[in-house]
C-alpha cells in the first residue's frame, strides 16, 4: 500500500484579498523577550508576523489572504501549535509546556478547526492503528481486522458528512474533504458533500482543490466507460483491456512489494476459480519495477489469470490513466465495457459476483 493517509496539515497557501487580525497571547512559561511568530505551515521560512514576550504576554498583528493553516511558534521553548487563521481578533491562553491544549478563541474558523481536531484525530488514530496491525500480519489474513477497518472507515465517513452539514459556510469543511478525500472510494459521495457547501467556500482555496480532485476522480468512476490500455504480459505479448469485452472483468492493480495486495491475492484466487466458468476473468496490472519479483509473486500466489506490466512502478501508464494513487485497487467492468464497481475485497467481491453471475 503506497499510503493510507497523507500529511493532514502541510498544504500550500493561496493569496487573495487583504484584511487584518490581532492575536493577543497570555501563555505561561515563555521566557522574557523570547520570540513568538506565525509562519506558513508549508514554508517555515515565510513569517507572517512576529513579536516579543513581555511579562508572559505577546501580541501579533498581520493579515491573512484567506482562512488557512499557520504555525504559531514559541521559539523560547521550541514549541509550536497549528492554527486556522482568519482575519478576526483572536486570543491565546495556556501553558507553553502544553501547547496542544492552548485555548485559542475569537475566530469562528479556528473554532471549527478545533472541533475538527477533537472529532477526527481519535478516529484517524484508530484507523491508523488498525492499518498497522493489518500491515504487520504478513500473508496471514485476519478477516475480523479487515472488517473492523471497514467499520472504522465508515464511521469516519459518517462523521465527515455530519461535520460538513453543520459547517456549510466554514473553510474548514472543504479542508476536511481535502484531507479525507482518499478514504472515500465513491467519488459521488465526496461530490454530494461538496455540493452541500456555500458557494463562497467552494470558490476558496480548499474548495478549488477538492473541486479539481472530484473532477479528476470521475475518471474511472462507477458508471463510466472503462479506458482502454495495452501492456505486455510476462511473455512480451501486448494485451489490451478491450480484448476482454463480452466478459465480466476485474482489473486488479497490485504489486509484488505491496503487502496488502499479497494478502488479498488468496481471495482473488478463490473468486477466480469459483466464477471463471461464468463469463468472468481477472486482469492483473502490476506496479512492479523489476521483472523477477513480479514473476515470482505470480508463481508464489498462484495467479493463473492474465498479468501485464510496463515495470514503471508508480508511473505505470494504465495506473496513471486511472489516477491510481494507492494499491490494492480494482475495477469491475461489465461485458459492455462499463465500470460497475470498485475496490471489491474479501466477501464483498464474492457477494457482488454471486449477485451478477449466480452462486449455484
Amino acid at each position: 500500500m503506497r499510503r493510507i493517509f497523507g500529511t493532514l496539515f502541510f498544504l500550500p497557501l493561496a493569496l487573495f484579498g487583504q484584511q487584518e487580525f490581532t492575536m493577543k497571547g497570555e501563555v505561561r512559561g515563555l521566557p522574557e523577550a523570547s520570540v513568538v511568530s506565525l509562519t506558513d505551515a508549508n514554508n517555515p521560512a515565510d513569517t507572517l508576523a512576529s513579536g516579543l514576550v513581555r511579562n508572559g504576554v505577546f501580541e501579533l498583528r498581520s493579515s491573512v489572504p484567506e482562512p488557512n493553516l499557520y504555525m504559531l511558534n514559541f521559539d523560547g521553548v521550541q514549541k509550536r501549535a497549528i492554527v486556522f487563521l482568519s482575519n478576526h481578533p483572536i486570543s491565546v491562553k495556556g501553558d507553553a509546556q502544553a501547547v496542544q491544549h492552548l485555548e485559542i478563541a475569537g475566530s469562528p474558523t479556528q473554532d471549527a478547526f478545533m472541533e475538527f481536531q477533537q472529532v477526527f484525530n481519535p478516529l484517524f488514530q484508530e484507523l491508523t492503528r488498525l492499518a498497522q496491525l493489518i500491515n504487520s500480519q504478513g500473508m496471514q489474513r485476519d478477516e475480523s481486522l479487515m472488517d473492523n477497518y471497514t467499520k472504522q472507515a465508515d464511521k469516519i465517513g459518517s462523521a465527515i458528512h455530519d461535520f460538513v452539514t453543520r459547517h456549510r459556510s466554514s473553510p474548514v469543511s472543504p479542508f476536511l474533504l481535502v484531507v479525507t478525500g482518499q478514504l472515500e472510494q465513491d467519488i459521488s459521495v465526496t461530490e454530494s458533500r461538496f455540493d452541500l457547501l456555500d458557494e463562497e467556500v467552494k470558490n476558496g482555496f480548499y474548495g478549488k482543490i477538492i473541486g479539481e480532485y472530484i473532477a479528476e476522480s470521475k475518471i474511472g468512476a462507477i458508471g463510466s466507460e472503462a479506458i482502454d490500455f495495452s501492456q505486455s504480459d510476462p511473455d512480451g505479448r501486448m494485451v489490451s483491456l478491450n480484448a476482454f469485452r463480452g466478459k465480466y472483468l476485474l482489473v486488479d492493480f497490485w504489486a509484488s512489494w505491496c503487502r496488502p495486495c499479497r494478502m488479498e491475492n488468496p481471495n482473488l484466487v478463490e473468486a477466480y476459480h469459483k466464477f471463471k466458468d461464468k463469463n468472468f476473468t481477472v486482469l492483473g496490472v502490476s506496479l512492479d519495477r523489476s521483472r523477477d519479483p513480479w514473476l515470482k509473486a505470480i508463481e508464489d500466489d498462484k495467479l493463473d489469470w492474465t498479468q501485464v506490466s510496463d515495470l514503471k512502478f508508480w508511473s505505470n501508464e494504465a495506473a496513471l490513466k486511472y489516477k491510481i494513487q494507492s494499491i490494492p485497487q480494482n475495477l469491475l467492468i461489465d461485458p459492455s465495457g462499463k465500470i460497475i464497481a470498485k475496490n471489491l475485497r474479501g466477501p464483498q467481491l464474492h457477494s457482488k459476483l454471486c449477485e451478477l453471475l449466480g452462486c449455484n
